[in-house]
């Protein structure tokens, strides 16, 4: 038996003899000749939970399911909104077997809730399994094959998380032109007349079907040469990540299209496979398996509150200078006219592949940290919204605690719920004037103090007058002050490991580790400033308008109070706003 370790990068599932396999997608270390490994495990079956009707009598159900052919099921104990239940596991074959059965189930009388049919099948393996991408995993079992820089491995163990450091991984940028005089670029008839490639490792190349004496440009006799320079170029340069700036939408889709076209296979994949479409919320995003592929466009309009997100405006905003620019209507003039013109265009495509480098190199370490928190692939976490990576960390949270995790909503109950509106945060408008010796008082995370401190979540709100309870001031909603709530467990956790982290920040004399020390709290900062928005999100699996009410409405409580207590205090409020107020002093001599 041998044991590997690698930096989980990807995951999916093949069938293989009518049976589900998952594979894991990794960067080896330690070990010179392997720089890529495929790590199969035959042993993980998909699974749901069902609720039966009558929980004093489970057999009855257990019967009824048992005429499904089902691969297993078993009573287990969870949590469900904070009562212990007995429910049934049932384990399939494959995946696929999931929908299938769902509704069958759901029309038996004894049962009265199918729960977790709806989530992914390898999402389910790093959550049961307790594995997040970009971390280190040590596997044992043995070796299949070793072709190239990739081996294939035969899990024989269930794998491990180690606590290594994040080995540096090798990026590569790449950037498309298009020959296109009539308009907007259109797949069907404007050919592609160069790409740029630039890597964190150095690598710099343009490749055209036009010649240029510039040492950066390498000539190739037509655009399906072009095209197989691409593919090859990416399987020579063997990057972990593959980044674009709004490749999912225009860069990937056109040079697949124009592929397909010219009959040029784009095996880019670590297995060998061609990228593929999948839908991430309401997009579809290419994806190539073993390697992430990173549109930092959406990622850079999540992060940077700025009026435009071009790639010139966004590239001056990071590093405080301008990048070469072409107007993408005058292109095929500058391709036309040759000279100075065709020089200043091969420049400008290189400069494009060389910022979105920069651009990587400086955001993507805080989409990597929240995939280790989170729990989800980078390729998801990158486009998720901030919603969303806190739902799955919740889902992972309620595996670890022993909690069933709420169903989504279905449409009815969205609209309904979309159509309520909370009160917000308390605001006092500004006093009109000039003010001196200005002070300001905020709260450090207020919203989400106030839901551990208060206890507020879905499973610890309770309508039992004879419980001790915190009460919410307005709306006099009650929950329970013991125990701990889910999600003030799960958010305290959040704000425990920030403030051990800053703490190590603060003792630290390394320069480069307290920028990975800064960028983990940054991370888990957003995590919690984004929970409390969440309970009165209509799609949020954990929805209470109570929860939501709660939170402001001790908010508002904590601002007035605190800034009534300064006028005490000879401070007089002149601006609030949510979590923090401005205000003037007034010495006692005066």
């Amino acid at each position: 038996m041998q044991t590997k370790k690698f930096v989980l990068l990807d995951i999916d599932y093949v069938t293989r003899n009518g049976e589900a396999v998952i594979r894991l997608f990794g960067k080896v270390i330690g070990e010179s000749d392997q720089n890529h490994i495929i790590v199969l495990d035959k042993s993980f079956r998909p699974y749901i939970y069902i609720i039966p009707s009558n929980t004093s009598d489970i057999g009855a159900c257990t019967r009824d399911l048992s005429e499904l052919g089902l691969f297993g099921v078993e009573k287990v104990f969870r949590n469900d909104m904070g009562e212990s239940k007995g429910v049934l596991k049932i384990t399939l074959k494959h995946p696929r077997n999931i929908p299938k059965l769902r509704d069958k189930i759901r029309n038996l009388a004894s049962v009265k809730e199918v729960r977790e049919y709806d989530i992914p099948f390898y999402r389910r393996y790093l959550i049961d399994k307790g594995l997040s991408p970009m971390n280190v995993v040590q596997v044992e079992g043995k070796v299949l094959s070793a072709k190239s820089s990739t081996c294939v491995f035969q899990l024989e163990n269930p794998p491990t998380t180690l606590d290594y450091s994040l080995p540096k991984l090798s990026f590569l940028s790449f950037d498309i032109e298009v020959y296109s005089p009539h308009g907007m670029p259109q797949s069907d008839r404007d050919p592609i007349i160069m790409i740029s490639f630039s890597s964190n490792q150095g690598f710099q190349k343009v490749f055209s079907t036009k010649n240029s004496a510039l040492d950066f440009v390498e000539v190739v006799a037509d655009e399906k040469e072009l095209l197989g320079k691409f593919a090859e170029t990416i399987q020579f340069i063997d990057p972990d990540v593959l980044l674009g700036y709004n490749s999912d939408a225009f860069d990937l889709p056109y040079i697949k299209d124009r592929a397909t076209r010219l009959g040029v296979p784009l095996k880019i994949g670590i297995d060998g496979s061609q990228p593929k479409s999948m839908k991430i919320g309401f997009n579809n995003a290419p994806m190539i398996r073993g390697r992430i592929h990173v549109d930092l466009y959406p990622n850079i309009r999540r992060y940077l509150q700025i009026n435009r997100h071009t790639l010139e405006y966004v590239y001056k905003e990071l590093f405080g200078a301008e990048k070469l620019d072409i107007p993408g209507d005058e292109i095929h003039n500058y391709w036309d006219e040759g000279g100075d013109k065709l020089k200043q265009l091969f420049m400008y495509s290189l400069d494009d592949a060389v910022s979105v480098t920069r651009i990587g190199e400086k955001m993507l370490p805080l989409s990597i940290e929240l995939t280790r928190i989170v729990g989800q692939p980078l390729f998801e976490v990158a486009r998720m919204a901030s919603g969303r990576h806190v739902e799955w960390y919740l889902i992972k949270k309620s595996f670890q605690y022993g909690n069933l995790v709420p169903d989504k909503a279905p449409k009815s109950e969205l609209s309904r719920r979309k159509a309520i509106h909370t009160v917000g945060g308390y605001v006092k408008e500004p006093v009109n004037g000039l003010h001196e010796e200005i002070v300001y008082f905020d709260f450090r995370s207020l919203y989400p103090s106030i839901i551990i401190s208060k206890n507020i979540s879905p499973d610890s709100l309770t309508d039992n007058n004879g419980k001790d309870c915190h009460i919410t001031p307005e709306y006099g909603h009650r929950f329970l002050k013991e125990p701990a709530g889910f999600i003030p467990l799960a958010i305290g956790r959040i704000l425990q490991d920030r403030i051990r982290i800053k703490s190590m920040m603060k003792e630290s004399e390394d320069n480069r580790e307290r920028q990975v020390l800064d960028v983990q709290q940054q991370a888990l900062k957003r995590m919690a400033n984004t929970i409390y928005g969440l309970y009165n999100h209509n799609t949020f699996r954990w929805y209470s308008l109570e929860c939501s009410e709660a939170i402001t409405a001790w908010g508002r409580d904590f601002l007035k109070k605190t800034m009534e207590d300064a006028r005490t205090h000879g401070f007089e409020p002149v601006y609030a706003d949510t979590d923090g107020f401005f205000a003037t002093y007034k010495r006692h001599d005066e």
